[in-house]
């Protein structure tokens, strides 16, 4: 599982130098050096393991073609959307169209989400942390959860 955030810089290629308690993850449950990279708000990339991404397509496969959902969600991934490989260096090349709409240069968070990586313009980040209070009605929904 990926968790915490790791802060990393996306140099001026738009390489993602991958944080090292992420890639020791990675290889600890990955095979192949395959992500898939996207969006579904241009304004975060997410990373997905490409195993763990064709998981996601596999159950998309077996909705109706005229989900409107879907057709949304497949719209915003494959605009967004590259399938990228880690280099020896593990970096990995962030989509230009996405790195812009994103604003992903220089000190970026990397943040685990279970499944996948969130990479944010960190300021924006801080930002949305700061402005966008945990309330007693998110606690409600967890414990609903049962969490």
């Amino acid at each position: 599982m990926f968790r915490g955030n790791h802060p990393a810089r996306v140099d001026e290629k738009g390489r993602l130098k991958v944080p090292a308690e992420f890639k020791r993850v990675v290889d600890e449950k990955y095979s192949g050096a395959q992500y898939y990279i996207t969006s579904l708000d241009g304004k975060r990339a997410q990373i997905y393991p490409f195993e763990e991404w064709q998981r996601i397509e596999e159950k998309l496969a077996r909705l109706s073609t005229f989900n409107p959902t879907k057709k949304k969600f497949l719209d915003r991934t494959n605009y967004y959307g590259q399938v990228v490989e880690m280099d020896n260096q593990a970096r990995l090349l962030v989509p230009s169209l996405l790195r812009e709409a994103a604003q992903l240069k220089g000190e970026v968070a990397v943040v685990g989400m279970l499944t996948y990586l969130e990479v944010r313009n960190l300021e924006a980040y801080r930002k949305e942390i700061e402005e966008n209070a945990f309330t007693a009605e998110d606690e409600a929904t967890l414990d609903g959860l049962g969490i």
